[in-house]
């Protein structure tokens, strides 16, 4: 057995002692979030995410918070490595040797138009960081600085992945192909959630969100007057029988207990009430939560769109738009590292404070890290119940309540710190003469 293995098999036995401190080292968690929740500290998280917030930029487009990044991590001291992925930054604390362990923050924003009224609303018409991925940004900003003050107590390393183009653009995917994750062991992640109360989090082992795609369909007939259709074929008849049975793919083709999704979200066609338009295009996405039945709706859907459209004598060409938008695969959190995470969660919050919770069928990018290495993605709580309801990701009157951002910095810090130090189990290596290498 290799020196790995060994070191990684003593990790995760050690992990399933009983849920009360490992190590020693629960007194970290505590002493992270009373700093955390330094004045300030804070007042810095806060200016930080409001910068970013007035000034939202789209995937691959994150120049100027690329830049706010780098200019925060120099004024800390930390070192880093810039451009991975057009605007990505990798910054480095710690030792420099292993282990490595990584932590992930998102950095793009959305094109719609913000319509919350307050002193730092977006700049930009059109775009707003939507997501709260300017609060995942000065979160980890946060957790460098936690760490950055406490690395005498650092036993490795822990990577800083500043990431562009989650929302769509597969960052993630160009970030590890450029070599993001190299040496790390263990990546983990956030995710503000709007109905989650302040101070709980949320998670679950295995399959957490559902793999994703999208697709694009021009269904293309034969124009005409609408008073005469005999002598047009219409693709508006083709589209609408087309959409009619890509929903028969999960209602009669899936199994009941596998969780998928085909939604046409998109319908372009005609423009005047008296004529049947030449094409018809048509969109939508498709999620499910294990790979084989992900295939399988992407094959469904191409034979249904393309065989409908034949019946009503039409011609169909479908993209996938694997260019513009990759498939992500499913978010499957790593059991020990589930384990873990609630130890250390319990830890800082109280055991009654970290829930779990079903299945999404939303998607993350975070998912292609899961397949390069073991990782854990969860939910953190930002709703005052004193206060409104927070609205929903993607809306127009996102709001975060930037009291969740001590919570999310010292998390990260914690995760991090204490990975390091557990993740060096007393080993004892095999005599020489069992010819194991190592």
């Amino acid at each position: 057995m290799s020196l790995f293995n060994w070191v990684s098999l003593g990790f995760f036995l050690y992990l399933l002692s009983p849920i009360s401190s490992l190590n020693g080292s629960s007194d970290i968690t505590s002493r992270f979030l009373n700093y955390a929740k330094k004045e300030e500290l804070f007042d810095w998280m806060v200016g930080v995410r409001r910068k970013i917030h007035e000034n939202p930029e789209l995937g691959f487009e994150e120049f100027e918070t690329s830049k706010l990044v780098r200019a925060e991590l120099d004024k800390i001291g930390v070192k880093y490595k810039h451009p991975l992925s057009v605007t990505g930054v990798v910054g480095f604390i710690g030792s420099g040797k292993p282990p490595f362990v990584a932590l992930r923050a998102d950095m793009d924003a959305l094109a719609m138009q913000e319509m919350v009224e307050w002193e730092s609303k977006s700049k930009v018409p059109g775009k707003m960081h939507a997501c709260g991925h300017d609060s995942h940004v000065a979160m980890l900003l946060g957790a460098a600085k936690i760490l950055q003050d406490h690395r005498e107590e650092l036993k490795g390393t822990v990577v800083l992945i500043f990431q562009p183009a989650e929302e769509g653009g597969g960052g993630a995917k160009k970030m590890i192909d450029e070599g993001a994750l190299e040496n790390v062991n263990a990546i983990f992640g956030l995710h503000v959630a709007n109905k989650l109360p302040i101070g709980e989090v949320a998670s679950r082992h295995g399959p957490l969100l559902a793999g994703s795609g999208f697709f694009e369909a021009v269904i293309s007939g034969k124009g005409g007057h609408a008073a005469i259709p005999q002598h047009s074929i219409d693709p508006i008849l083709a589209a609408s029988n087309v959409i009619v049975s890509l929903q028969h793919l999960v209602s009669r083709e899936a199994d009941p207990l596998d969780s998928q999704v085909v939604t046409v979200a998109k319908f372009q066609g005609g423009g005047a009430f008296n004529v049947i338009p030449d094409s018809v295009t048509i969109g939508g996405t498709f999620r499910a939560f294990l790979k084989e039945s992900f295939m399988q709706l992407r094959q469904r859907i191409e034979e249904v769109v393309t065989g409908q459209a034949a019946v009503q004598r039409c011609k169909a060409v479908i993209n996938f738009l694997e260019n513009e938008k990759p498939f992500f695969p499913p978010t499957i959190n790593d059991k020990y590292l589930h384990d873990y995470f609630r130890i250390v969660a319990s830890d800082m919050l109280g055991i009654d404070k970290v829930k779990d919770m079903q299945p999404l069928m939303g998607s993350e990018d975070f998912a292609f890290y899961q397949e390069m290495i073991p990782g854990y993605f969860f939910f953190i709580g930002m709703q005052n119940e004193t206060h409104k309801q927070l609205q929903s990701p993607h809306s127009p009157y996102f709001e975060i309540n930037e009291d969740v951002l001590p919570y999310g910095a010292a998390l990260h810090a914690s995760l991090a710190a204490r990975y390091l130090l557990e993740f060096q189990p007393e080993v004892t290596l095999p005599e020489e003469n069992d010819h194991d290498e190592l």
